[in-house]
């Protein structure tokens, strides 16, 4: 029985999701509210959600795993109510405010606002300490690192109860020996605080970037140390043969100790696997160029995947934080199930950012909240079980659901209920297409070409909605898709990213051999890391990157190679796949220019077995699977139609479902609107596509509009 289950967890803002897989292929999906104040209370309460449901205890499941998973928002949520640790920052004497300068930039959209606020800083004044010392750009010490200057500094940071410490110094990258000191003097006399070096976590050019990075790192560290710690500790209480894997933010497993020392890693973890999970998905159909939303109780989150790659990002500010390692790329909007509407000072209405989450929930939770929200909208429009959800675990209150429409919204603007809640759901759903076309059509992608994959649970109920708006004609559901984070979790594999600067002109035999030994160098420490966690070399990848510019530019571009011999012959390889990029991004290249390189970077990959496929018994038509109907409304009017409800349950593959209808599956609830058609996949996935005369005038229309 060893080694038989795997268990993935995601824990997101409202609900945390399990997903219990078992080398038969059976996976089954489980939901727990979040407990924020206590992350691992949810964890434990669905366990034992899964041991009522199948007789398993935690102990069987545990002991008898090869992979336990874990997806964390820890390290998101102290960010964003900024509730890390007490931090302090050792800099260059001079450089101390470089992170409150931040280069002289502004966010976009803010630019001109002189009435737009600064950024809350991590490190207030009193706590960064500028030591003297300094390397010149070419790596040459032009002063000497004054270690007493680093000794007060500790002596100050104990005064004030500092938890964590940053040492970030200019050009560290190219002389890591000064912040290689301070770090041991540091040590000496703080040995209780977390430490982390600039030049180690992030060594790469941008001086900036790197002590923002460091700084996030070490504000997060003795939070994500104590997560870690607990979860660790009672999954070994439940006899865990194998160390729990965390799930970081470039979309690898990692162990403890490594979220431990790189939390930055696990910021933004939990939609970071939605790509991998969307890959596996589309793989029967050949599908690589996916567009994965996620919409839970308090976010919706866009991943986008091309040619079978996610798109990945560095150097990128993440809720006012510059942050330079690599992470999926993932837009983070507040549109959840919990978004609450609300009427601005224009009277027109408006849906989120703000959401009640888990406590106190949809006032058709029933458990305190007041505010109308998109769960409220739903439920109004038909669309939900007035049973409830999970289901039935969670029972909803219809006429809370009107009365807190009615009260906030409808009265207010002098319409109907079912009009109010039916504006509720467009204003949400546009807000969720244009940050859809944030990361397809801003970045030159036509989002007509991709297909749209279903996450989260809450996304079903808009999903053919926002495929409409998009002029997207395929969509994919899973019945895992309201845990398919978790899923993709379980699908996933180990990843580390080893990271060095350069500086070199792609010219010559001699900066072939660089960059040759330098990836070298860096793969070697990735192999011998992973084979040190068990991993053989036959299932060790590489993926190589370098951040590349024209001669004279002030920013860099990252491009994607394989991992081939950079011989001087090679480099003209390199330029091509530049010029190529450049253009892609900027629609311009110069051939004819000097091109420099100024990071390299190498993720290395070990591959962990995947669980079997879901498959789904052959279907004995839909109508075997009706429950019968319910009003619901597809229209401005607000005027309710009967529509069939069908039970997700007992449809089997080949079974087809025309809309209007609406699929109840257990964790989440598949609306399908007029023109709209449904059938289930023997892999366990539904396939919407618009129906025949839809399709035929979306052509037309997409005819029209290139003429």
């Amino acid at each position: 029985m060893q080694n038989q289950y795997r268990l993935g967890i995601d824990a997101g803002g409202t609900f945390t999701d399990f997903i219990l897989a078992d080398r038969k292929g059976s996976v089954r999906i489980f939901k727990a509210l979040s407990t924020p104040n206590d992350p691992t209370a949810a964890i434990r309460n669905g366990l034992k959600l899964i041991q009522e449901e199948t007789g398993l205890s935690p102990e069987q499941i545990v002991s008898n795993a090869d992979l336990c998973i874990n997806g964390t928002t820890v390290g998101l949520n102290a960010l964003i109510t900024h509730n890390g640790a007490k931090t302090g920052l050792i800099a260059t004497r001079g450089h101390e405010d470089s992170i409150e300068i931040r280069l002289g930039h502004k966010e976009d959209g803010y630019r001109y606002d002189p009435e737009y606020p600064p950024a809350t800083m991590l490190v207030p004044r009193y706590l960064r300490r500028g030591v003297a010392e300094r390397v010149l750009s070419n790596g040459k010490v032009h002063t000497q690192l004054n270690e007493e200057d680093v000794r007060d500094a500790c002596r100050h940071f104990l005064r004030e109860g500092v938890e964590s410490v940053a040492i970030s110094f200019v050009w560290s990258v190219l002389h890591p020996e000064h912040e290689a000191r301070a770090a041991e003097i540091v040590r000496e006399m703080m040995p209780n605080v977390r430490l982390t070096v600039g030049s180690q976590l992030y060594p790469q050019v941008r001086e900036y970037t790197r002590t923002s990075t460091a700084i996030v790192n070490a504000y997060l560290a003795p939070i994500l140390q104590r997560y870690v710690e607990a979860v660790d500790a009672y999954f070994q209480s439940l006899g865990a043969r194998h160390p729990v894997r965390y799930f970081q933010s470039n979309g690898g497993l990692a162990l403890g100790h490594v979220v431990s020392d790189q939390s930055v890693y696990a910021i933004n973890s939990g939609p970071a696997s939605a790509p991998q999970a969307a890959l596996w998905l589309g793989e029967p159909w050949g599908m690589k160029d996916i567009i994965t939303v996620d919409m839970g109780g308090t976010s919706f989150d866009i991943t986008l995947t091309r040619d079978g790659r996610a798109n990945v990002s560095k150097n990128i500010d993440f809720l006012r934080y510059r942050i330079g390692i690599p992470m999926i790329q993932v837009e983070t909007l507040g549109a959840g199930g919990g978004s609450i509407g609300w009427i601005d000072s224009m009277g027109l209405m408006q849906m989120g950012p703000q959401s009640a989450g888990s406590e106190p929930g949809p006032a058709c939770y029933d458990q305190g909240g007041e505010k109308p929200t998109t769960t409220d909208a739903n439920l109004v429009l038909g669309y939900l079980n007035p049973d409830g959800l999970v289901g039935g675990r969670l029972p909803l209150n219809v006429e809370k659901a009107r009365r807190a429409i009615k009260t906030h919204l409808a009265d207010p603007l002098g319409i109907s209920i079912e009009k109010a809640a039916y504006g509720m759901f467009t204003i949400v759903n546009n807000n969720m297409v244009n940050a859809i076309r944030r990361v397809s059509v801003e970045r030159g992608y036509d989002p007509r070409d991709f297909v749209l994959n279903c996450a989260g649970g809450a996304t079903a109920a808009h999903i053919t909605a926002l495929a409409r708006e998009m002029g997207i004609r395929k969509v994919l559901i899973s019945k895992l898709a309201s845990g398919l984070c978790a899923f993709g979790q379980i699908l996933s594999d180990v990843k580390y990213n080893y990271m060095a600067p350069v500086a070199a002109r792609l010219e010559g035999a001699d900066s072939a051999a660089r960059l040759n030994v330098l990836f070298s160098e860096l793969e070697d420490r990735g192999r011998t890391d992973l084979m040190a966690d068990g991993f053989t070399d036959e299932r060790i990848s590489v993926r190589r990157s370098l951040d590349m510019r024209y001669v004279g530019q002030v920013h860099e571009c990252t491009v994607d190679i394989e991992a081939f011999e950079i011989t001087e012959a090679a480099l003209d390889r390199l330029k091509a796949a530049f010029h190529a990029r450049h253009e892609e991004l900027y629609t311009y290249s110069e051939p004819h220019s000097a091109v420099e390189v100024v990071n390299v970077e190498s993720a290395i990959t070990g591959a962990v077995d995947k669980p079997g496929r879901m498959a789904s018994a052959p279907g004995k038509g839909a109508h075997s699977a009706l429950k019968g109907t319910r009003e619901m409304i597809f229209t401005a009017d607000g005027i309710a139609h009967e529509t069939p409800v069908y039970d997700g349950a007992l449809l089997g593959a080949g079974d087809r479902i025309t809309g209007p209808a609406v699929i109840q599956e257990v964790t989440t609830t598949i609306v399908i609107e007029p023109g709209w058609m449904a059938e289930l996949d023997a892999s366990a996935v539904y396939v919407l596509t618009v129906a025949a005369d839809t399709a035929a005038h979306q052509r037309t229309a997409r005819t029209v509009e290139v003429v």
